[in-house]
């Protein structure tokens, strides 16, 4: 690509960072009230705009209109792309999974996608009995490592029309294709992705609920509002269906964006292409802390490359790409640095009071505060319904103490992306029952390693 993550700043927003970091330590020696005032104002003003953009998706009510299923005969050749590395315990269950698809199996291509040196991945999908649909394919050596790189090497290849992608642990809906393949069917050419919600399963641990309410926010509120509003947006890394052609007019994915599906909904955009959602749902196991803190690190890294390449990029010079930047990336990637000094300016507020050394937060913060967590939590609210589940006061204020959290990833993220910009940390995936030694749904023997 001309342009893209390989490029981590052009001269241009390098020197604007310099300058801006100048003018920082400037204020901060002569006129630090100035900058504590200015700072302040700036992140109550991302503060409000972050909560009217939630309250706002939150009532603007999804597209209903589901068109037909095509008849089977008339249903295009789809296919799924499984890009994994080290998930030789889920391989499996993966293929049980997508063995569940509602779809005519000589129009369905499933592409394993498998790194040259992950040998004990390779083995686990050699001792099983794959269905015929599925295809194991070995990623050649190079570099960079990453997801995009695989699945590009696996759309060379691709047969189909239309091209999913899954990962590790997903379980899709099963009818999450014929869905995704009716409304591409009855709407226009310009329409190149949609995408499923994706849902955290069940748990009540901390980190896994916070991650559903999370998830929930992003997936069933925030994305089916921009596709209303007309709007790009970030893409989830799985359950993205696109057409092939409009892939291939972009040249696939960014192998050096370690969240390409941020990235290419915007490359998608600056095309003239539309972006929608579907309502079938793909499941996903609730994460761990430990796994947590790298994954999110890896996102944040990933949101930094993408508003880098995309400010300096077409997308930023239309109205259209320019809000659906700031309303998505700009406000996460700053709010994901900010919460955790929020949490000890509010702590250090509450110490102070009670130590009569100063007064609580004052009147206009309070009112800010108060109105952005009340937003968030009627989005939180929203999205949990409609992913059906019930929404339930404790974990959605206790977002509050999940928000802080993601500042040490954040701070991660902003040092790797000066030393170690590809790098991409792994989510290892455990299966959500004990290993198999059958054969999945399927008994067919499919094509192996070659």
């Amino acid at each position: 690509m001309p342009d893209g993550a390989h490029r981590r700043l052009s001269p241009a927003q390098a020197v604007v960072l310099i300058l801006l970091a100048a003018l920082v330590m400037t204020l901060a020696a002569t006129r630090p009230a100035l900058l504590t005032e200015t700072f302040h104002w700036l992140f109550m003003t991302g503060f409000m705009l972050s909560a009217v953009v939630k309250l706002a998706a939150a009532c603007t009510p999804r597209l209903a209109v589901v068109p037909p299923s095509p008849d089977d005969a008339d249903l295009p050749v789809y296919t799924v792309i499984c890009p994994l590395f080290r998930e030789a315990a889920v391989a499996a269950e993966l293929v049980e999974n997508l063995s569940r698809l509602d779809y005519p199996r000589d129009r369905l291509q499933v592409l394993i996608a498998l790194e040259a040196k992950d040998h004990e991945t390779q083995a686990a999908f050699q001792a099983l009995p794959l269905p015929t649909f599925v295809q194991v394919l070995i990623v050649p050596p190079g570099s960079p490592q990453t997801k995009p790189r695989a699945c590009n090497h696996a759309l060379e290849r691709a047969r189909g029309q239309l091209v999913v992608i899954y990962d590790a642990e997903d379980a899709p809906h099963p009818g999450q294709l014929r869905e995704a393949a009716a409304r591409f069917a009855a709407e226009g050419p310009e329409l190149a992705c949609l995408q499923a919600p994706l849902r955290i399963e069940a748990d009540r641990r901390f980190i896994g609920e916070q991650f559903a309410l999370e998830y929930a926010v992003q997936f069933e509120v925030l994305q089916p509002a921009l596709a209303r509003w007309g709007l790009p947006f970030p893409l989830g890394g799985t359950s993205n269906h696109f057409r092939a052609e409009a892939l291939r007019a972009i040249a696939g994915w960014d192998a050096y964006n370690v969240t390409e599906d941020a990235d290419i909904g915007f490359r998608l955009a600056t095309r003239d292409y539309r972006l929608g959602v579907i309502a079938s749902p793909t499941f996903e196991t609730p994460p761990r802390l430990g796994p947590w803190f790298p994954q999110r690190a890896r996102w944040v890294k990933g949101h930094i490359q993408t508003l880098a390449v995309h400010l300096r990029g077409p997308a930023a010079r239309s109205p259209r790409g320019l809000t659906s930047l700031v309303l998505t990336l700009v406000l996460s990637v700053a709010s994901s640095h900010l919460h955790g000094p929020l949490f000890f300016w509010l702590l250090a507020k509450v110490v102070g009071a009670l130590l009569g050394v100063q007064g609580l937060i004052d009147g206009g913060d309070f009112v800010v505060l108060s109105f952005g967590w009340s937003c968030a939590a009627i989005a939180g609210a929203r999205g949990l319904e409609r992913a059906g589940a019930k929404p339930r006061l404790l974990p959605l204020f206790g977002a509050m103490l999940y928000w802080p959290l993601q500042s040490l990833a954040a701070a991660n993220a902003a040092v790797q992306f000066v030393v170690a910009p590809f790098h991409w940390d792994k989510t290892p995936h455990q299966p959500r029952t004990p290993s198999k030694t059958s054969s999945p749904a399927s008994p067919q023997t499919g094509r192996g390693l070659p």
